[in-house]
């Protein structure tokens, strides 16, 4: 009788096997949003209103995009939980003020209110930014790998990175909000049904498309990315069959940073230049990864999309300062329900 009691589970234990399930998570998931539209319905909000937040949050979702990508390729492969990513993608998109800043205003592309100056400030921006990831590695964690540090001294250190990044920029950018173009009109068009977007936000989009092909490219068809995902797996085992672990290493944080500074650049096309506007968005980021499943590169853009719309349909009734709250509670969600995210093997990653 025992063993049979022992073999029945709770009903608790039951949700949470039956919610742990793929399709079943993914329902719940659409279940939030139907029930974020249905408060905002309640207050009164317009439904086009509420349709217009979501193709919002599909914008931010690909900034968000391009930031996750990054975190989840970094923790993929080195297994760091990178809370100096939110301050790497500062660090983009000031250097990128600053590279702006010393080339000739030029007049906006085509539907975009940037000139060719933002492209430029983009492309020098994202090396740079994986330099400043890869110094970080240097500086810090090859020390703390090399000595076997436990993960949460890796936490700490890089925590503790955060603080420095966001330091040197207020130490050289200072505290003042700012703007790549002051005073520049910013033109949007109707998609359908009265849904404005402007074409910079379709840009974004589309760069981060751009970019989850790119790296996926990267990690199925190159050398590097099978040694990538080898080193992952197992980089014990990667290192003794001849796997050069350390430029892994070094190619993992290039590319990590570069599409962090990718993002910070775009979110401060999108939004504006502040200094904490990177620590701000650390936690969606984190969010989106674990929802994506962590170290899955394509999940991470799914994740940030869902998180990106989430964020936005709940201001209709909240207030935007309470958007990362909202990508909170999403993030406990996954947590108790489905840790190992959307794409993540039962019982594992």
């Amino acid at each position: 009788m025992n063993g049979a009691a022992a073999t029945q589970l709770r009903p608790g234990e039951r949700v949470k096997r039956l919610l742990g399930s793929r399709q079943a998570f993914v329902a719940l998931l659409g279940l939030v949003l139907v029930a974020l539209w249905l408060v905002a319905v309640y207050q009164g909000i317009p439904g086009q209103r509420v349709l217009s937040l979501m193709v919002r949050g599909v914008m931010l979702g690909g900034i968000l995009a391009l930031g996750a990508i990054g975190l989840s390729l970094i923790f993929g492969v080195l297994r760091i939980p990178n809370f100096a990513h939110g301050d790497m993608m500062t660090t983009g998109a000031y250097l990128a003020l600053l590279v702006m800043s010393l080339l000739p205003l030029g007049a906006p592309l085509g539907p975009f209110s940037f000139g060719y100056e933002f492209l430029i400030a983009l492309l020098v921006a994202m090396p740079l930014v994986g330099l400043l990831g890869y110094g970080l590695d240097r500086l810090v964690f090859r020390r703390l790998r090399g000595k076997r540090s436990p993960p949460v001294i890796m936490a700490m250190a890089a925590l503790g990175s955060a603080f420095l990044v966001r330091s040197l920029v207020y130490v050289f950018w200072g505290a003042d909000f700012v703007f790549y173009y002051t005073g520049r009109p910013r033109p949007a068009f109707e998609l359908f049904a009265g849904i404005r977007v402007r074409p910079d936000q379709l840009f974004i989009l589309g760069l981060a498309l751009a970019m989850i092909v790119l790296v996926y490219l990267l990690l199925e068809r190159t050398k590097m990315g099978k040694a990538m995902r080898a080193t992952a797996d197992n980089p014990e085992l990667a290192r003794v069959t001849g796997i050069d672990t350390e430029s892994v290493i070094r190619w993992t944080w290039l590319i990590g940073g570069a599409l962090a500074g990718a993002g910070g650049v775009m979110y401060g096309l999108d939004a504006q230049l502040r200094p904490e506007m990177g620590w701000w968005l650390l936690l969606p980021l984190f969010a989106a990864v674990i929802l994506g499943t962590i170290g899955n590169a394509y999940g991470a853009l799914v994740g940030a999309l869902l998180i990106g719309i989430v964020w936005q349909v709940s201001t209709a009734f909240l207030n935007p300062a309470y958007g990362p709250g909202v990508a909170f509670m999403v993030l406990i969600l996954v947590l108790l329900f489905r840790p190992q995210g959307i794409f993540g093997k039962p019982g594992g990653g």
